[in-house]
């Protein structure tokens, strides 16, 4: 696709400077105000939407403005919506996320007809600007990074209706905008496909986890179960004084070095009661969570690490595959335990009330350690087929990022 982008774009023109940088002569920049339908001036939406009501008015949040046409909105009576008539969309209108979340941009869909919370501005493209241009150009990390410069707000920060109304932006001819568009759209569709691939993988290797290893923690009766105690030895070793890579354990993505995940620098900072664990070796971060209400328990796939002395750490004993207990323990097979012996909810550090004891009191199942390795292998391969689908998305998402730093600044030009 990358080919097709680069023989769509020949150089030609001069360049000129503006008040938002180099652009190609041909090129304008204008406020959104001024590429906005007088009939329909930028503005905000509804303040409080009140309770859904069925057969009511659809209104856009935040969290729906790319996904318009694809979900169940809240529905607001007409009534209080109709005290907001000036901030009802159409098919075509530009939508931008002003308050809380900002620059999040949508377009609404053929067809539509409702209304946007107080969160969104509307813009109503004149005829001269392409709508799906103008999203784009919104959604640029050079734009973006103008409009951050322009938020203000402490406690919840906004992009206030004067300055996207002032807001500037650049506007090529409407043969080159569509064209552009179009360019783009290629990427766009090419992701979404992959992220529904991998939505469908991900339905699919949880499914398969769940058939072989058992649903909720209830494994299959074939398979004795033995206390965590009898069958994995506690880690309580130190570093010595030696360098060690300090990391800690998130719910979603593992094993992640300390400074990555926390905006504080670590330098200068005790490391002496960690604990240093060894390739294959297990960690249980007790840490509570949306997504790990019960902590998570991950294996080391490096040479060393060092881990907060908090988690509890450990081996397992000879005779069992590793591989098959990282895929138990990362389907979460020990909550329905751990939900009954976790006293008090959660400590002020945020830690769950949860004893050493208790932890290793949890029961694992025990299959043939032929049969273990089997699944592990079975699941493993699941697993790196959607690792290679991430891998896909990622180059993909910045091929994109990289041709509209180019399309949207003219840097390289199209032929309509």
């Amino acid at each position: 696709m990358l080919k097709a982008a680069e023989e769509c774009s020949p150089e030609r023109g001069g360049y000129k400077e503006t008040k938002i940088g180099l652009l190609p002569t041909g090129w304008d920049v204008v406020s959104l105000e001024q590429i906005t339908e007088p009939s329909a001036p930028i503005r905000y939406g509804v303040v409080q939407i009140g309770p859904d009501m069925p057969g009511g008015v659809p209104i856009v949040p935040i969290k729906h403005i790319r996904r318009i046409g694809d979900v169940v909105l809240h529905r607001a009576s007409p009534k209080i919506e109709g005290q907001y008539k000036g901030s009802r969309v159409q098919g075509g209108d530009v939508l931008l996320s002003v308050k809380g979340t900002i620059g999040e941009v949508g377009v609404v869909p053929d067809g539509f007809e409702g209304n946007i919370a107080r969160e969104i501005a509307r813009i109503r493209p004149k005829p001269c600007c392409d709508a799906q241009f103008l999203s784009l150009q919104i959604q640029a990390p050079q734009t973006q990074r103008r409009i951050d410069n322009l938020v203000v707000g402490s406690t919840r920060l906004e992009f206030s209706i004067h300055a996207v109304r002032d807001f500037m932006v650049a506007l090529p001819p409407l043969s080159e905008q569509r064209k552009i568009a179009e360019i783009l759209r290629t990427w766009d569709e090419a992701l979404k496909k992959l992220t529904a691939l991998r939505a469908a993988k991900k339905d699919r290797f949880t499914g398969l986890t769940q058939q072989i290893m058992g649903r909720g923690g209830v494994f299959p009766d074939r398979w004795p179960l033995k206390p965590l105690s009898a069958v994995a030895s506690p880690i309580r070793r130190t570093s010595a004084g030696d360098n060690h890579p300090v990391m800690t354990i998130s719910a979603k993505s593992g094993f992640l070095m300390q400074s990555d995940k926390f905006a504080r620098d670590m330098a200068g900072q005790s490391v002496e009661r960690y604990t240093l664990l060894h390739e294959g070796e297990f960690a249980y971060n007790k840490g509570n969570s949306k997504t790990a209400p019960y902590g998570c328990v991950f294996r080391l796939d490096r040479p060393t690490a060092l881990v907060p002395f908090v988690y509890f750490c450990f081996a397992l004993k000879p005779g069992l595959d590793p591989e098959f207990y990282e895929h138990l323990f990362s389907a979460g097979a020990l909550n329905h335990q751990l939900s009954r012996l976790i006293n008090s909810g959660v400590r002020n550090d945020g830690l769950l009330n949860l004893y050493s004891e208790d932890f290793y009191s949890c029961r694992v199942p025990i299959p043939p350690i032929d049969e273990q390795r089997k699944i592990a292998r079975a699941l493993t391969a699941a697993k790196q087929e959607l690792a290679l689908i991430d891998d896909e998305v990622e180059a993909l998402t910045r091929q994109k990022r990289g041709l509209m730093q180019k399309l949207l600044t003219g840097e390289w030009r199209v032929s309509p």
